[in-house]
């Protein structure tokens, strides 16, 4: 069976610009790791639970942030690892503060083989980024998120 993750592309206007909110995982694994290390907000869907629902509940759980307004479903991706990711975009409030995200933890053995169990915060950093800088940012098996949200811009601006 097919893993499928729901997520949320939050974007915001600034100016003449379009930036994009991502999330950097938190834990050791990717403590070092900046370039196509960072994600949208997302997490698995539960048994029997809406997409739509899961990626609200997930943005909400790594961001402490509630998100409502008018979704927009952009897709879902197929990540080189097999998993499935729906995504939806959303518009953000342009002063939405990153730097005030909680995150829920998880909690792993660390150091490996220790024997002690670590807490680490799902995301350890938020960030808005323009779409060329998180062209590189992203995980690779996101990154036509990015095209396929200017596809939907381009035509909500032509349908005015």
């Amino acid at each position: 069976m097919v893993i499928r993750s729901a997520g949320l592309l939050i974007y915001r206007r600034v100016s003449w610009d379009i930036e994009v909110l991502l999330v950097h995982p938190g834990g050791p694994f990717w403590a070092r790791k900046d370039e196509a290390a960072w994600s949208i907000p997302k997490g698995l869907v539960e048994a029997g639970e809406d997409e739509l629902a899961a990626a609200i509940r997930e943005t909400a759980e790594e961001l402490d942030i509630a998100v409502n307004g008018r979704f927009t479903p952009l897709g879902e991706y197929r990540q080189p690892g097999g998993k499935i990711v729906i995504a939806w975009s959303i518009e953000a409030d342009p002063v939405l503060d990153v730097n005030a995200i909680q995150s829920s933890e998880f909690q792993m053995e660390w150091p490996p083989r220790s024997g002690r169990a670590k807490s680490f915060p799902e995301v350890d950093r938020a960030g808005w980024f323009s779409l060329p800088d998180a062209a590189i940012k992203l995980l690779k098996g996101q990154r036509p998120m990015l095209p396929d949200l200017l596809t939907h811009l381009e035509r909500a601006a032509r349908s005015y």
